[in-house]
């Protein structure tokens, strides 16, 4: 294990990412836009993944990318969830770049790499590391696929699928371009991060991956992307406190700051010791997948940890701002149904917890 402290290279991609997310993706913008049916801000993607570059980040420089590794990757998940901005971050840099790098998919790589192409991992959002290779969707003996896939994230905006398919000579991964699937946005719970329901039907595809590679890669990608999803979740329970904190110290009752009052500085005492420890087990996670040593561990830790740090504290986000934190107007409730969706993300705390009961021979 590395030092889990941030690099300096770390902190100026957090600050950049942080001026840029500031700028177009404040409270009053995310509100705003997820009111409108396109729901997804492109405009700030194009410039997160062209000019910030971090939709090649960990990709290897050979494939277009910067060749930088999780832990930076986890940074800037750790501040789009500070803001919960409307990006395909994870579906598109995290999940599917992720599967094709692993597949050695050179060509498409480069497409996602680049920021000219949104892709899609189109396995269902809930899917944990270790579920195993889905049989939903099937190839043809022409190589075209059918079937159909629920709730993945980012698909109603990718423009390319990565997906899982069983043919006759076992799993296999493939690419299909989006317009050649029936991709049905569903209404989804938080509406920051949509997901949609894909249909294939004589699809065609391109193998990029098959038999062991083809799950490895899927495994990989799940993995890798449970261990950045608490970055994420990190972010969204540091916003909740430091907005909390905020609003408490400028909330005055009986003369004094709603903050001063011994029961409230003591919830919020709890809430800080919470973050740390999430940031301590979401930046093992990061540090891990980038070491590539305990990764399922280092993951599953991570993953059953900070999942309920995030949710209780966006719900004492809501209770301790009082009446204006139960209102549509104020973004509260945006970071709590974020905590909630990416607590059913990649596998729950419990399927984390039992798996890594197995992973250190835990008797049941």
């Amino acid at each position: 294990m590395t030092d889990l402290l941030y690099s300096d290279v770390e902190e100026d991609l957090r600050a950049s990412v942080r001026d840029l997310l500031s700028d177009k993706a404040s409270a009053e913008a995310v509100l705003a836009r997820i009111e409108t049916a396109e729901g997804y801000d492109l405009k700030l993607w194009r410039t997160l993944a062209e000019e910030v570059g971090v939709a090649g980040l960990a990709v290897p420089e050979e494939l277009g990318g910067h060749g930088a590794s999780a832990r930076e990757v986890a940074v800037v998940a750790e501040e789009l969830g500070r803001s919960v901005a409307p990006v395909p971050y994870l579906g598109s840099v995290v999940l599917a770049t992720t599967a094709l790098v692993r597949a050695s998919a050179g060509e498409f790589v480069r497409q996602l790499a680049s920021g000219s192409a949104i892709g899609a991992l189109a396995v269902p959002l809930s899917t944990a590391p270790g579920a195993g290779f889905p049989s939903s969707v099937t190839v043809s003996a022409a190589g075209t696929l059918s079937g159909r896939v629920g709730t993945v994230a980012d698909a109603s905006v990718a423009d390319l699928l990565v997906v899982p398919a069983a043919g006759p000579d076992g799993p296999g991964l493939y690419v299909v371009n989006a317009s050649s699937a029936s991709v049905t946005e569903l209404v989804s719970f938080d509406l920051t991060r949509r997901v949609a329901d894909v249909s294939l039907s004589d699809a065609p595809a391109t193998l990029v991956a098959s038999g062991p590679a083809a799950a490895a890669a899927l495994e990989e990608a799940l993995l890798f992307g449970a261990g950045i999803l608490a970055s994420e979740q990190t972010g969204v329970a540091e916003w909740a406190l430091t907005e909390t904190v905020s609003y408490l110290k400028g909330r005055y009752q009986f003369g004094r700051p709603v903050g001063g009052f011994q029961s409230l500085k003591h919830r919020l005492a709890n809430l800080y010791t919470d973050l740390v420890l999430a940031r301590a087990a979401a930046r093992y996670a990061a540090d891990s997948l980038a070491a590539g040593t305990d990764v399922p561990i280092a993951v599953s830790v991570a993953q059953a940890r900070v999942a309920p740090i995030a949710v209780r504290a966006a719900e004492e986000a809501i209770q301790l701002h009082g009446g204006i934190g139960m209102t549509w107007e104020h973004p509260a409730h945006l970071y709590l149904k974020r905590a909630k969706a990416d607590e059913i993300a990649l596998g729950t705390p419990g399927k984390h917890r039992a798996h890594l009961a197995e992973l250190v021979n835990l008797p049941a």
